[in-house]
């Protein structure tokens, strides 16, 4: 799956013109009014969807530019800041709660799962300028990896294929592929190992 990548209308504004510290936007008119109308669509028309109407919920994300693969499963609680810039692969999960905060694009691969209230989060601030410049990067879920309830995951984060971030787990850099991480800071536990029905190691 291609990252999306990050449209000119979604960058943030010149922190030092803008003035946001002083009540002035962080973002152009024309993102501040996309993502007006994308709330208000996605209060009516799916937020308040049973679980089993992914389909639905599919063709409202995807009208709204969101990339979303068949077999795709998003929640109506789900809160996405910007889907032009979420990217979601066959059979992945974003559960209920999740925030995709998708100021820079988020890209979830074939199969990962991301589970209840967990965050990923894509913007941070410069806390070196005086004007607390915004400050954007992507963020990727690798295949099959797993970010566990409510965790948080950073900007800038690849989470590799496979890895698991564990249940309120931070991570601030990458983690690696076939992982299992906890804690805040995330660290590694141990290696991650499929097994088939019989207990053997299968394949990844």
């Amino acid at each position: 799956m291609t990252p999306v990548p990050l449209r000119r209308s979604a960058a943030p504004l010149d922190a030092a013109a803008a003035r946001p510290l002083d009540g002035g936007p962080s973002f152009g008119l024309r993102n501040r009014a996309f993502r007006a109308a994308w709330g208000l669509a996605w209060l009516l028309l799916a937020r308040w969807t049973p679980p089993p109407l992914h389909g639905w919920r599919r063709l409202v994300l995807r009208a709204f530019g969101a990339r979303i693969a068949p077999g795709a499963r998003i929640y109506g609680s789900v809160r996405i800041w910007y889907p032009p810039h979420l990217s979601v692969g066959r059979n992945a999960v974003i559960g209920p709660g999740v925030t995709c905060y998708s100021q820079a694009p988020i890209t979830v691969h074939d199969r990962a799962v991301v589970s209840q209230g967990a965050h990923l989060c894509t913007g941070s601030h410069d806390v070196a300028d005086p004007h607390f410049q915004l400050v954007t990067e992507p963020i990727v879920i690798g295949a099959r990896a797993w970010i566990a309830a409510e965790a948080f995951v950073g900007p800038g984060v690849t989470i590799g294929d496979g890895a698991v971030l564990g249940a309120r787990g931070v991570a601030f850099r990458d983690l690696a592929p076939w992982t299992v991480y906890a804690g805040n800071p995330a660290r590694p536990l141990r290696a991650r190992v499929l097994r088939d029905a019989d207990g053997q190691r299968c394949s990844e």
